[in-house]
């Protein structure tokens, strides 16, 4: 598989891919057929159990435990996400994010200001609304791996 399937319509997608690439090698297969071999590679029983089990829910951008990198007030960032909210029906989430190594908030040589932890609404493609006064966005976050289950 190439990417993570979390939902019905990435398994479907899959599917697609999947007999796009059987037709181009000579074996082509039905669509039903697709959908039972990316119900196998996802380690169910058959494309009727995985489609029960899927959600229809679309992926969400950020996990409690998600290991992430990014910028924070300009500044870049690793960390581990430690919890997450939904906002605005799905089209923000409200994320509180605990840095590995302390971001100094402050851009004046003369001091500093060192977050270790924050929390911000950032939108589904991990962007904040909210930007610093040159116009760049207060955070930047995208996953880096999946937390452990």
């Amino acid at each position: 598989m190439k990417t993570p399937v979390t939902n019905r319509d990435q398994a479907k997608a899959r599917a697609r891919e999947l007999r796009a690439e059987l037709a181009a090698s000579g074996s082509p297969v039905s669509h039903a057929e697709a959908l039972e071999r990316v119900a196998g590679e996802l380690g169910y029983r058959d494309w009727n159990t995985a489609s029960a089990r899927l959600s229809n829910e679309p992926d969400v951008p950020l996990q409690v435990g998600d290991r992430v990198a990014g910028r924070y007030l300009k500044q870049a960032f690793t960390g581990r996400v430690l919890g997450v909210r939904e906002v605005a029906g799905g089209a923000a989430f409200e994320v509180t994010i605990r840095f590995d190594a302390p971001v100094d908030v402050v851009e004046f040589e003369s001091f500093s200001n060192l977050r270790t932890q924050v929390q911000i609404t950032v939108s589904a493609g991990g962007v904040s609304a909210f930007k610093t006064s040159d116009g760049a966005p207060h955070m930047v976050v995208e996953r880096t791996s999946a937390g452990i289950v």
